[in-house]
């Protein structure tokens, strides 16, 4: 078996998880209506949660499964990048980026920051899990949904996307192999410009020298250090809002989301759940939880007095 064949199994097998509800952790039925909409707008935070919880679930799911065996095994990475790696007789060595997402959240969160130069030998996918409680906003989290995608394809698509100079660069890290494990660099990092109308025009004349693709991405080391020069010349501010998952226009993603937001879940799609959830109208919130899941005052006898 070789790096792609180890990715091409796992990405089948993942999907296997699908309907798959973690026993470890559960949220408790709301106790009144008004207890279920306040719900609604913290439920997501348990992602970070969940997104632990999917990556120690996922290695012993894949080690569990013959195809790997006698070839290597699955093991988590804390901290480290990828998440989960692939150790054996492969090479190079196959890895796992998992990222959890909420679909009833206002977007999908979870950034991914890989660099294009540390993701070149195409041996590290990215795997997204679309989760809830299997309640809706209560009970135990429940895999909906599963993708993954070449982690290159993703870097490619976010810098391709944001990338925009002088308004906008995208810079890779700078080589830092000659440092311990935990100091080395791995992570791109977005920059936007904040330097005053006349400066901008000026970068834009520097940026205009380097045709003919001067304004195309690019990972090697000459067009990295015309960025720097960029950046050492005209005030510019790190964008913490930088490669989330939601924003980097790649196709697989998109058909994704439509899929999951498509899927019926308690009589409605997900997607119809969520435009309910985000409308903030809390009376036909309310109604529709009560409708379906019937929470209503008289749970509130379950408080423990």
């Amino acid at each position: 078996m070789n790096t792609g064949g180890v990715l091409a199994e796992a990405e089948i097998h993942l999907k296997g998880m699908i309907k798959r509800r973690f026993d470890v952790l559960e949220v408790t039925k709301p106790v009144s209506p008004e207890a279920a909409v306040n719900l609604t707008r913290i439920v997501s935070k348990l992602s970070p949660l969940v997104g632990n919880l999917i990556e120690f679930n996922a290695i012993e799911y894949l080690n569990d499964l013959p195809v790997f065996a006698g070839h290597g095994e699955w093991q988590r990475q804390d901290p480290g990048f990828p998440d989960n790696i692939f150790v054996g007789n492969v090479h190079p060595t196959p890895g796992l980026e998992i990222k959890a997402w909420f679909p009833l959240a206002t977007e999908i969160t979870a950034r991914f920051r890989g660099s294009q130069n540390q993701l070149a030998a195409g041996n590290t996918h990215v795997a997204m899990l679309a989760w809830l409680p299997e309640s809706l906003i209560y009970g135990k989290p429940v895999i909906v949904g599963a993708m993954m995608a070449s982690g290159l394809a993703i870097a490619k698509a976010r810098d391709a996307h944001y990338h925009n100079p002088p308004d906008y660069l995208v810079l890779e890290p700078e080589d830092t192999t000659g440092r311990t494990a935990n100091l080395q660099q791995t992570n791109t990092a977005g920059y936007k410009f904040q330097g005053s109308a006349a400066q901008l025009a000026d970068a834009a004349q520097l940026v205009a020298t380097w045709e003919p693709d001067g304004r195309t991405y690019s990972a090697d080391a000459i067009y990295q250090a015309r960025l720097r020069e960029l950046t050492s010349r005209y005030p510019y501010r790190l964008d913490t809002n930088f490669a989330k998952m939601d924003r980097v226009d790649l196709d697989s993603i998109e058909t994704f989301k439509k899929q999951v937001y498509a899927l019926p879940f308690h009589g409605r799609s997900i997607g119809t759940w969520r435009r309910l959830l985000l409308s903030r109208k809390d009376e036909a919130i309310k109604a529709a939880l009560h409708k379906t899941f019937n929470i209503t005052d008289a749970d509130s006898t379950t408080l423990v007095e």
